[in-house]
């Protein structure tokens, strides 16, 4: 039993043998020990108690199940299922949801909603995602190789990004109506290369146009002009340039994979259905829907230069940032076993 409450308990008691009655023992004892020290029902309770002969300060065993049996079935059922309710819960226990949400609280369990994810990962797909992990974590522990990475993605980016926003009213007050964003409204495709220093070279498809292995394969030619300006480290026995790129069909097509060769470029190897393993999902582009949100673009010239000022914005530990997450993330899916894990 609590010390605190122990200690009230003998002071009822004390106020009792004295000859109060229980309102003015409650009184008595609140002025010492504050207003919610005890209240006139406990006082009620516990003189009645004293009045039958029982002076035994501690709980009496209350009848129904005993809690420890309750906790331990309680624990094998959410093992079973850990998304049933505090009402199915209660219905197979044969107790009241109130005992229910109370021992979940004393065994620490708090309710969260599960996440979406990517992809339903088969078992080969986390076995290939956890080999992938095991050597690239390796490989970084035995050479830092972070600064010859040069990742890339693509993203669709929108002419027009509504953003709905919350508005402080008087309870009666009406909300103002927003018109729902059109999901065939007008986007091009931004394709982007970037490493630990910055953005290296991108560009933006015309309206309605995709990647494709050809068009693919002149983005890199031109990505290889940006980089011998840009970055000058790179080439001529200095830096081999490491390619991180997606598992998506122009990337892997027999066209693209001879380009490579031909730029005497390395690809590092990257498991399907692995966004989370993506500096440009995981970084970039999350922080860039932030920037293009609320905003509207006439045109390409015009996104292109509302982009530019964007990339230029971001400092060289942003880009840098980014990149040296990278092993945290292969770190954390050899510990979940290859498959998805929290978000860091």
């Amino acid at each position: 039993m609590d010390t605190d409450k122990s200690h009230i308990r003998h002071c009822v008691l004390y106020e009792f043998h004295q000859g109060k009655n229980a309102t003015k023992a409650a009184e008595a004892i609140c002025s010492v020990y504050g207003l919610n020290a005890v209240n006139d029902r406990t006082c009620r309770r516990w003189f009645e108690r004293f009045r039958n002969g029982n002076f035994d300060l501690e709980d009496e065993q209350r009848s129904g199940r005993p809690q420890e049996m309750v906790a331990d079935d309680l624990q094998a059922l959410l093992d079973q299922d850990p998304s049933q309710s505090t009402s199915e819960l209660a219905t197979q226990l044969n107790v009241d949801q109130s005992t229910i949400s109370r021992r979940l609280n004393e065994m620490g369990k708090v309710h969260k909603a599960g996440k979406w994810v990517p992809y339903k990962l088969s078992e080969n797909n986390k076995c290939q995602r956890l080999t992938t992990c095991v050597s690239l974590l390796a490989r970084n522990k035995k050479k830092d190789y972070l600064w010859k990475i040069v990742t890339s993605d693509e993203k669709w980016i929108y002419y027009d990004n509504p953003v709905k926003k919350k508005k402080w009213l008087d309870p009666c007050q009406a909300t103002v109506a927003s018109p729902k964003p059109n999901i065939h409204r007008k986007k091009v495709m931004l394709s982007v290369w970037w490493d630990m220093k910055g953005i290296i070279y991108f560009e933006l498809l015309e309206p309605r146009q995709t990647i494709n292995a050809e068009r693919y394969t002149q983005q890199l030619k031109r990505l290889c002009e940006a980089i011998e300006e840009r970055r000058p480290f790179y080439g001529h026995g200095k830096r081999k340039v490491i390619l991180q790129h997606d598992n998506a069909r122009p990337h892997v097509a027999k066209m693209t994979k001879q380009a490579i060769i031909d730029l005497g470029w390395e690809v590092l190897a990257h498991p399907a259905y692995s966004p989370d393993l993506a500096p440009s999902d995981y970084h970039l582009f999350r922080s860039m829907e932030h920037f293009l949100r609320g905003k509207e673009f006439e045109n390409n010239e015009d996104l292109k230069n509302h982009l530019d000022q964007y990339f230029d914005s971001k400092p060289e530990s942003f880009y840098r940032e980014g990149i040296r997450e990278l092993p945290l993330r292969w770190q954390s899916s050899i510990d979940n076993n290859g498959d998805y894990f929290d978000d860091l």
